[in-house]
C-alpha cells in the first residue's frame, strides 16, 4: 500500500491546483515519494501540451508594470475563465511580467525567449499550462519608453483580473491628467498616436473608400474634394489619439488637454484580452 495520507494528496493538489484523482494517482505510481509525484503530475500535463496546441484561448489578463524609463505590457491568454481568475494564473503571469521587464523584450518572441529564474519564459508557461491542464500562450507584448508613466488596468468583469491594460508614456508633471488619458484610451482605442503615424497606404486606402462611398452618395463633383477630405480627416479622429476627442469633454481634443495639461505623450500600448 502506498504511503501518503489524505492531507499528502490536499498538500499536492493544492501546490500543483491538480484534480483530485490524478494526484492521488500520481501519488500511487510514486509510492507516496511527493517530489515524484510532481515529477509524475508535470510529465503528464506536458504530454497533454500539445494535444491543446489547437485550442483557442480567449481569457486571460493583461498586468503591466513600469521598469526605470520603460513600461511593460503584456496579455496572458488562457482557455477559461476558471483559470483566468485563479490564483495560479495570477502568480504566472506575474512571474512571466517580470522575466519579460527585466529582459527588455519589446516583442513575444524576446518574451518568450528571457529567462525566468533556471528556464526562460516559454519552459515556465509550459509547465504551468501542463499543471493546469489548459493551453496558456503569450499573446502580446509591449515595452513604451518614457519620462514617466500612467498605467490603466481595467477590470470588465469584477469577478476577474484585468482584461483592458494601457501604459502610456509622458514628460511632464501632471499625472492626474496622464491617467485621465490612459483611461481615454483604453475606451476610445486609437491604434496610432499622431495623423502623421498613420501609414500612407491606410489613408490612401480610407480616402479611396470615402470617394467611392460620397460619390455613390450623389455628391456633387466640385464638392467632393472637400467632402473625402472631411472624411479623411474623420478617420483620423478615431485612429490617432492626438486627434481625438475627449471622452471626458468631446469639446477638447486630446493634444488640447494635453497642452493645457503641459504633457507631452512619447508612446503608448493598449491590449484588450481576446481582442
Amino acid at each position: 500500500m502506498a504511503n501518503f495520507s489524505l492531507e499528502d494528496v490536499k498538500a499536492l493538489r493544492e501546490r500543483l491546483g491538480t484534480g483530485m484523482v490524478d494526484t492521488k494517482n500520481a501519488l500511487v505510481e510514486a509510492e507516496g515519494d511527493m517530489e515524484k509525484a510532481v515529477e509524475i503530475l508535470r510529465l503528464k500535463g506536458a504530454k497533454g501540451n500539445s494535444k491543446r496546441a489547437d485550442r483557442s484561448t480567449s481569457e486571460g489578463l493583461v498586468a503591466a508594470k513600469e521598469t526605470g524609463d520603460t513600461a511593460t505590457l503584456i496579455e496572458l491568454a488562457c482557455e477559461t475563465d476558471f483559470v483566468a481568475k485563479g490564483d495560479k494564473f495570477v502568480a504566472l503571469s506575474e512571474k512571466v511580467l517580470d522575466a519579460v521587464a527585466a529582459a527588455g523584450a519589446a516583442s513575444v518572441e524576446q518574451g518568450l525567449a528571457a529567462s525566468a529564474g533556471s528556464q526562460n519564459v516559454a519552459d515556465l508557461i509550459n509547465d504551468e499550462a501542463a499543471i493546469l491542464g489548459e493551453k496558456i500562450e503569450l499573446r502580446r507584448v509591449a515595452s513604451v519608453t518614457g519620462e514617466h508613466f500612467a498605467i490603466y488596468l481595467h477590470k470588465t468583469n469584477k469577478d476577474l483580473p484585468p482584461q483592458v491594460g494601457v501604459v502610456l508614456g509622458y514628460a511632464g508633471d501632471d499625472a492626474e491628467t496622464a491617467r485621465s488619458v490612459a483611461q481615454h484610451i483604453s475606451f476610445a482605442n486609437p491604434e496610432y498616436l499622431g495623423k502623421e503615424d498613420v501609414p500612407e497606404a491606410a489613408v490612401e486606402a480610407e480616402r479611396k473608400i470615402v470617394t467611392e462611398i460620397s460619390k455613390n452618395e450623389g455628391k456633387p463633383e466640385a464638392a467632393l474634394p472637400k467632402i473625402v477630405e472631411g472624411r479623411v480627416n474623420a478617420y483620423f479622429k478615431q485612429v490617432a489619439l492626438l486627434e481625438q476627442d475627449y471622452a471626458k469633454d468631446n469639446k477638447l481634443s486630446i493634444s488640447k488637454v494635453l497642452a493645457d495639461a503641459g504633457l507631452t505623450v512619447s508612446g503608448f500600448a493598449r491590449f484588450k484580452v481576446g481582442a
